[in-house]
């Protein structure tokens, strides 16, 4: 150990690169993310406006169309009231020219006559009436009428302006998925890259395989039962050299892609028996902490780490035999986004 801490005081000191680079990164995924949710707050408070907007028209056309059937109604029932005074007007004319001249030269017919002139007259002064409620009923049919179209080419407009924000905001998502898209595929290839370099750095031993996009170290090559230090000299080498594959995996992928390799630690099922720790889940978190801080101790950035636990609740084997058991004590790592 002192010797590679000699090794490591005599390099170059790469730290304050590391956390500039880092921090470079953090501050533009925050911008980046501020613009985001800014953008969504006001598109959505746009679209929310005119929505509140689009229910108000609404509700305001309803009412004048129902209030343009009243008029309707109403005007109907007035030009039928006219035109039944018209009749009446036309055939109280008739009786009187009939009465005038079946009386001319008598009292009596010119007695009737006046009567009849005097209906008429009543007739006519009803028919005036109903005429001039027909012409206001007309007047107020036209301002509604007039009401009703600006209302909708109102409405017309404020639909347009909303289909435009719906589009805009499904751009700017399709265009987010696109960046997304793009990110997970260099994730992957990086991933490769660093699976491949560690698999040349660790070489091909039984207790180490690689599971889909997991790296599985068996827990016996780093810990001893129910213990959770890096005693095992060997198992501290094969994090050596798992530290350096991870520096130059640092120095490769772009800073903006952010990407984390996280530590799980798994246990097999049976209860542990220790004073140190009450359960399984506590010891597998406690070894996945225990490479964590190896890592850093190495110059790995704390940034680009993560541990996590799982004890006994994940198995790969589901026998209860010494050999399943032994596959589901084991620590994997997977390069993933943060």
């Amino acid at each position: 150990m002192a010797l590679a801490r000699a090794r490591r005081d005599s390099g170059m000191n790469y730290w304050p690169g590391f956390v500039d680079a880092l921090s470079t990164l953090v501050l533009s995924i925050i911008f980046l993310l501020s613009i985001f949710v800014i953008v969504q707050f006001y598109l959505t408070q746009e679209v929310t406006g005119k929505d509140t907007a689009l229910s108000r028209l609404t509700a305001q056309i309803a009412q004048l169309t129902e209030l343009l059937s009243l008029e309707k109604t109403g005007k109907l029932d007035l030009e039928e009231q006219l035109t039944l005074m018209r009749s009446s007007l036309a055939r109280a004319e008739g009786e009187r020219d009939r009465y005038k001249g079946l009386f001319e030269g008598t009292g009596s017919g010119e007695g009737k006559a006046a009567e009849l002139s005097g209906q008429l007259d009543a007739e006519r002064r009803l028919s005036a009436r109903a005429l001039a409620q027909v012409e206001v009923l007309n007047q107020q049919i036209a301002a509604l009428r007039r009401q009703l179209s600006a209302l909708e080419e109102a409405l017309d407009a404020s639909e347009k302006r909303d289909k435009e924000a719906q589009n805009r905001i499904a751009d700017l998502g399709q265009r987010l998925n696109v960046a997304l898209a793009q990110r997970v595929q260099e994730l992957s290839r990086y991933r490769s890259d660093f699976f491949g370099r560690l698999r040349v750095i660790l070489g091909n031993r039984p207790d180490i395989r690689i599971v889909g996009d997991r790296f599985v170290f068996q827990s016996e090559v780093f810990f001893d039962t129910a213990k959770a230090t890096l005693d095992n000299p060997e198992g501290r080498a094969e994090l050596d050299g798992l530290a350096t594959a991870l520096l130059e995996l640092e120095k490769k992928i772009p800073g903006e892609i952010p990407w984390v390799l996280r530590v799980d630690g798994h246990t097999d099922v049976r209860p542990i028996n220790s004073l140190q720790f009450k359960n399984n889940w506590e010891l597998s978190v406690a070894r996945a902490i225990s490479v964590v801080q190896y890592l850093v101790g190495k110059g790995v950035s704390p940034q680009r780490l993560v541990a996590a636990g799982f004890g006994e609740f994940q198995p790969i084997d589901a026998d209860k035999t010494d050999d399943a058991y032994s596959r589901n004590r084991r620590i994997e790592l997977k390069l993933t986004e943060r």
